[in-house]
């Protein structure tokens, strides 16, 4: 278990830490050369060539800075949105929590993907809009999530406690309820962090995220299917890259969950 922990938070670092040192390589990966289009992995490009002769690895690692980026802004917009809407809609009940989940219930009733791509097609393509088009979509999970905690832990007797002293409702949620929803949120924002990259690797694949000549591992994917009997390189750098990212991501939620599973731990005692 250990181990497997070791190699997810070691695949993780690597990107993170190609992703930090992308900010080197911003002209390089976007400098045409014509003399080199679609050239095999060779000791000047050590992934190979684009079709339009640009530096796979350099885009590559330009690539996983933005999703990086965006996986973790759209974390942490809708991770403090949907915890706020939750908290409110199971510290109050009632009217309020009905009101509250039955817009959730609305963003739910459509796959995340295809409203994603609803929203983006009507915004239109670009990474602000991108940005959007994530958030409106991602921020649900955290809602119910939040609220089915809140709706037991209102009734908790340190809640009852700070409600007989007076404490205000804000003091409540944020110092007597928050705190105690910090383990499955960070389980939560793991996986979304997952689902992120793959969404905006999709929209990007479709034409309605990022947009050339920056580089996305989406667009990459889009540009390098045309080329994959001649030039396979070009996609599968991309392709293991998403894969090894997302993949060590989601193990690391796993691997989260199980730690601050208290009631398996005590099982398994």
């Amino acid at each position: 278990m250990n181990m497997k922990l070791n190699w997810t938070i070691a695949v993780i670092m690597l990107w993170i830490c190609v992703a930090l040192a992308s900010v080197f390589f911003n002209h390089h990966a976007d400098a045409i050369d014509l003399d080199h289009i679609l050239s095999t992995p060779n000791l000047q490009a050590l992934l190979g060539n684009d079709d339009l002769g640009r530096d796979v690895l350099a885009r590559l690692m330009v690539g996983a800075q933005t999703a990086l980026t965006v996986a973790l802004l759209v974390s942490i917009i809708t991770l403090s949105f949907g915890t706020a809407v939750g908290l409110i809609a199971g510290y109050f009940g009632g009217w309020v929590d009905r009101l509250l989940m039955q817009i959730t219930d609305v963003f739910l009733a459509f796959p995340g993907i295809l409203l994603a791509i609803a929203f983006a097609a009507v915004l239109g393509p670009g990474l602000n809009n991108l940005l959007l088009a994530l958030c409106l979509t991602s921020w649900v999970g955290y809602a119910r999530l939040t609220r089915a905690q809140a709706l037991a832990l209102r009734h908790r007797q340190h809640v009852l406690a700070a409600q007989a002293l007076g404490a205000s409702v804000p003091r409540i949620m944020f110092k007597h309820m928050l705190p105690l929803l910090l383990a499955p949120l960070v389980v939560e924002a793991t996986y979304s962090i997952a689902g992120l990259v793959i969404a905006e690797a999709s929209l990007s694949f479709l034409g309605l995220g990022i947009q050339a000549p920056h580089a996305s591992w989406g667009g990459m994917l889009r540009d390098g299917v045309r080329y994959l009997l001649i030039a396979p390189h070009y996609v599968l750098a991309v392709g293991v890259s998403l894969m090894s990212l997302v993949l060590a991501v989601n193990v690391l939620g796993d691997q989260l969950r199980d730690a601050w599973d208290v009631k398996r731990n005590n099982a398994d005692r």
